[in-house]
C-alpha cells in the first residue's frame, strides 16, 4: 500500500507502507534495544531524580436535609444530585479560603504560607454524591497526615459558622501513608519503553521515506526506464573472504598469497554459486539479443555511477561466461586511474593499454591470456602504467583504430570503464562502444546518482543496453525463493550440462568455419 503526500501540486513524496514495515522489522532488535534502554533511563530517572510524594486523605459527609443560608431556606432530597453537588462545591470553596487555611496552618503548627498549603490540597466529590474527599500531598508522610487531621478538625467548625443549619461530618479519618503515591516506577518505566519504541520506529520510518538508495528491482524501475538485464546475488554474503577474491582454478588459487581455498569464497569463474552463474548466463543471453546481425563484434562498455558497485567483477564474469560459448572475448581495463583487473585476475598490470596508446608497446605485447578453468580462456588487456592524461589517451584516434582492428579478431570486446559519476573518462571511452551496461549495487547507489549517470551517457548519445542489479542479498531478494529450493534441484547438473553445451557449441563453430573456408 502506498500513500502520496502532495504539497502545492509540485512535489510528491511516495510512502510505501510495506517497505517501511519491512525496514522496521529488519531492525527489530534495534527497536527493542532502544525501547529497553529508554525504559531503563526512565526507571533510573524516576528512582534517583524524582522526589517521592505521599498522600493523606479525609472524607466528609454533607448533612443537607435542611439548609438555610441567611434568611433563605430550602430542602434537598436524595434525588436532587445537582443541588448536592453545588453544596459540596460550596464547602470546597470554604476550605480553600485564606481564613480557613490559615487556621489549619496554625492548628497544625507547620511553617508554610497560604499559597503553599493551597497547592498541596485537592478536594472533589466522590462519584457526585454528598460525600467529598480532601487529599493532602507532601514529600513528608507525617506532614501530610498532620495537615489532613487539622483540616478534619477546622473545616466542620468553619462550615457551621458560615452555612447555618448544616454540618460536615467526618466519614474517614486521615492515616499516614506507608508508600509514596508518586512517582510510579512501573508506570514511568512503561511510558519510557513506549517512548523509546515510538522514537526508534519514527526515526527508521523517516529515514526510509527519505532514503533514495536502490534496494529492490522496483526501486530501480522507478528511476530508470532501461531494462534490468540481470540481478546478481551478493556472493560475498555470509563468507569470510573480507573483500578478497578467489579464483576458480584451484592450482592458481594455491599459487597466490591472497587466496586460500579453505577460507575464501569464489566470486569469479566456474566455482561461483549456481544462482550467480545463472544470473550471468541470463545477462549473456540478453546481451546476445541486444545487437543486430550487422555488428559482428560488439564493443560493450561496463560502467557504474559510483566506485565500488562491482563493475569490474561483472566485466570479468561476463567475459568468462561468453568464453564458455567458444566466443573469442577480449576484456580491456580502461580505468587507468584506479585499475582493478590486475588485482582480481592473475595478469600483469603492465605493459597495458596506456603503454600501447603512448607508443611504448605494440598490440601483441599487451594482450594477455586469462584462464579461469582448464578448458576455456579469454584475453585481457590490463590498464598499464598510470598515465597523467588518461582522458586524452582514451579519446585518441589510436584508441579508436585499435578497437576497430581488434573487431576483426574477436567476437566480443568488453571495456571495463571508470565510474561515470566520478570522472569523465567513461564518457570519452563510451564513444567507442556499441552499448553501455550499467552496474548498480543494491543498498549502495541512490536513485539520484543513478539518474545523473544515465543522463551523462544519454547526453553523449550512448546506447544504454540495460542495468545489472548487483549484490542482491539472498536473504531479502528474490533468490531466497530459489537459492535453496527450486534451483538446488538442478545445480548438481549445471557443470556437466555446461561442459556438454560448450563441446557441442564448439563443434558447431568449427563446422561453420570449415564451410566458410
Amino acid at each position: 500500500m502506498e500513500e502520496k503526500i502532495t504539497k502545492n501540486n509540485k512535489s510528491v513524496i511516495e510512502i510505501d507502507i510495506k517497505r517501511i514495515w519491512q525496514a522496521v522489522w529488519s531492525r527489530f532488535w534495534v527497536v527493542c534495544l532502544c525501547a529497553i534502554l529508554s525504559a531503563i533511563i526512565a526507571l533510573a530517572g524516576t528512582v534517583f531524580f524524582i522526589t517521592p510524594k505521599y498522600q493523606s486523605s479525609t472524607m466528609f459527609y454533607v448533612n443537607n436535609n435542611s439548609v438555610s443560608v441567611g434568611d433563605a431556606s430550602f430542602s434537598l432530597t436524595s434525588s436532587d444530585i445537582t443541588a448536592a453537588k453545588s453544596l459540596v462545591d460550596t464547602y470546597i470553596v470554604i476550605l480553600k479560603s485564606r481564613a480557613c487555611l490559615n487556621d489549619v496552618i496554625d492548628y497544625a503548627g507547620v511553617d508554610m504560607t497560604y499559597n503553599e498549603l493551597k497547592d498541596m490540597i485537592s478536594a472533589a466529590s466522590v462519584n457526585s454524591t454528598e460525600i467529598f474527599e480532601i487529599v493532602v500531598t507532601s514529600t513528608d508522610p507525617a506532614e501530610a497526615e498532620t495537615l489532613a487531621k487539622a483540616i478534619a478538625y477546622i473545616l466542620p467548625k468553619r462550615i457551621s459558622r458560615i452555612v447555618e443549619g448544616t454540618a460536615a461530618n467526618v466519614v474517614d479519618d486521615a492515616v499516614r501513608a506507608s508508600h509514596p503515591s508518586s512517582p510510579s516506577n512501573v508506570k514511568n518505566t512503561v511510558i519510557g519503553f513506549l517512548i523509546g519504541l515510538l522514537i526508534s520506529v519514527g526515526i527508521i520510518a523517516v529515514r526510509e521515506i527519505f532514503d533514495t538508495t536502490i534496494k529492490t528491482e522496483e526501486d530501480l524501475q522507478q528511476c530508470c526506464e532501461h531494462p534490468i538485464l540481470a540481478s546478481v546475488p551478493d556472493m560475498m554474503e555470509n563468507s569470510k573472504s573480507s573483500g578478497y577474491y578467489a579464483y576458480s582454478n584451484s592450482k592458481r588459487s594455491r599459487s597466490t598469497k591472497r587466496v586460500s581455498s579453505d577460507s575464501k569464497k569464489a566470486i569469479i569463474g566456474r566455482e561461483i554459486s549456481f544462482v550467480a552463474s545463472e544470473a550471468y548466463k541470463l545477462l549473456r543471453t540478453k546481451l546476445q539479443f541486444s545487437f543486430v546481425d550487422e555488428i559482428t563484434c560488439p564493443v560493450i562498455g561496463v560502467s557504474s555511477a559510483m566506485a565500488g558497485e562491482g563493475k569490474s567483477l561483472t566485466s570479468i564474469n561476463l567475459a568468462y561466461s561468453l568464453s564458455q560459448l567458444d566466443k573469442r572475448v577480449l576484456l580491456v581495463d580502461c580505468d587507468m586511474r584506479r585499475p582493478s583487473l590486475s588485482t582480481k585476475l592473475i595478469i600483469n598490470k603492465s605493459p597495458g593499454l596506456s603503454n600501447y596508446l603512448t607508443g611504448h608497446s605494440d598490440i601483441s605485447s599487451i594482450i594477455q591470456v586469462c584462464s579461469l578453468d582448464d578448458e576455456k580462456s579469454f584475453n585481457v588487456v590490463a590498464s598499464g602504467d598510470n598515465p597523467p592524461n588518461p582522458i586524452e589517451l582514451l579519446s585518441s584516434s589510436k584508441m579508436a583504430k585499435m578497437l576497430q582492428n581488434l573487431k576483426d579478431v574477436y567476437d566480443y570486446i568488453i571495456l571495463d570503464l571508470p565510474p561515470v559519476g566520478e570522472v569523465s573518462d567513461a564518457m570519452v571511452a563510451a564513444k567507442h562502444t556499441d552499448g553501455i551496461l550499467l552496474v548498480v549495487r543494491q543498498d549502495y547507489c541512490s536513485s539520484v546518482v543513478l539518474s545523473n549517470a544515465i543522463s551523462q551517457f544519454e547526453f553523449i548519445e550512448s546506447r544504454i543496453l540495460g542495468v545489472v542489479l548487483n549484490c542482491v542479498g539472498e536473504s531479502t531478494g528474490k533468490y531466497s525463493r530459489y537459492g535453496k529450493g527450486y534451483y538446488s534441484k538442478y545445480s548438481k547438473y549445471s557443470k556437466s550440462y555446461a561442459s556438454a553445451y560448450a563441446r557441442a557449441n564448439k563443434r558447431v563453430n568449427e563446422d561453420s568455419r570449415r564451410r566458410k573456408g
